[in-house]
């Protein structure tokens, strides 16, 4: 295998529902006349993937052709026609992946403030530790909503609880799973065919695979190597006008 070879997958099937724009694709919302998969695909495009695969949804036509009109270059496309989680929609890119001998990063097309070099320092430690999947984690000042990364006494990763599941002493830590994964490609689609959609959403959740792998003895690491500032994704207008003074402040000159 060519060595640190890799292929990225960016998740932008999502509707959007609080972005007072039904017509619109989430990733097509706009920051400064960009919209938000722009940002994620220019940062992807400065780590040297090998392979490029963008799962869309909702309108998909529309992203694809923005994509197909833009300077970006070398993406597949595969479509989630049905929302039915996060592991559901990972596992829509099975033909256009299942023969990548390499690892997989997979990304959300909703965070657009994500820099390359904190992706580059998340891929540079996966690596040198020998992850077999590895989990992109930051430290939220309001931590409310996201799901926890639990650390034995040795800081060693243990697991990812999520709120609406947490006691008060998990609800006590402020270290979040940032929805980001690194994973070797041949354990990603096996570990996808594991998962089920026993829970109160019926989705088929991708962070069910990080216990799956867990538990059958395949390496597992949080890597907190991104500030929260880069890493919330859009949900709702108030989240792009505050992404959007974010971006405005640090690249002022």
């Amino acid at each position: 295998m060519e060595k640190n070879k890799f292929a990225v997958i960016i998740l932008a099937a999502g509707k959007g529902k609080r972005m007072n724009n039904p017509d619109l694709p989430k990733v097509l919302a706009e920051i400064n006349g960009k919209p938000l998969i722009s940002f994620v695909l220019n940062q992807v495009e400065k780590l040297n993937p090998q392979k490029k695969v963008l799962v869309v949804g909702h309108q998909k036509e529309l992203v694809i052709n923005y994509i197909k009109d833009s300077e970006f270059g070398g993406v597949d496309f595969t479509s989630q026609d049905e929302q039915l989680g996060t592991g559901h929609a990972v596992m829509q890119t099975y033909n256009l992946l299942k023969d990548f001998d390499g690892d997989v990063l997979i990304l959300a097309g909703d965070v657009p403030l994500l820099k390359h070099e904190s992706l580059k320092k998340f891929i540079n430690i996966h690596n040198e530790v020998k992850s077999e999947i590895s989990v992109l984690t930051t430290f939220a000042p309001n931590p409310s909503g996201y799901g926890r990364i639990v650390r034995d006494t040795d800081q060693n990763f243990m697991k990812i609880v999520e709120h609406k599941d947490a006691d008060e002493q998990i609800l006590n830590i402020n270290e979040i799973n940032s929805g980001i994964y690194m994973i070797k490609a041949s354990l990603l689609y096996s570990s996808l065919e594991m998962i089920t959609n026993n829970n109160a959403q019926k989705e088929y959740y991708l962070t069910d695979i990080i216990e799956i792998l867990k538990n059958i003895g395949k390496s597992v690491y949080g890597i907190n190597a991104a500030p929260f500032d880069e890493l919330q994704g859009i949900n709702t207008v108030d989240e792009l006008n505050r992404a959007a003074e974010y971006y405005n402040f640090i690249n002022k000159n």
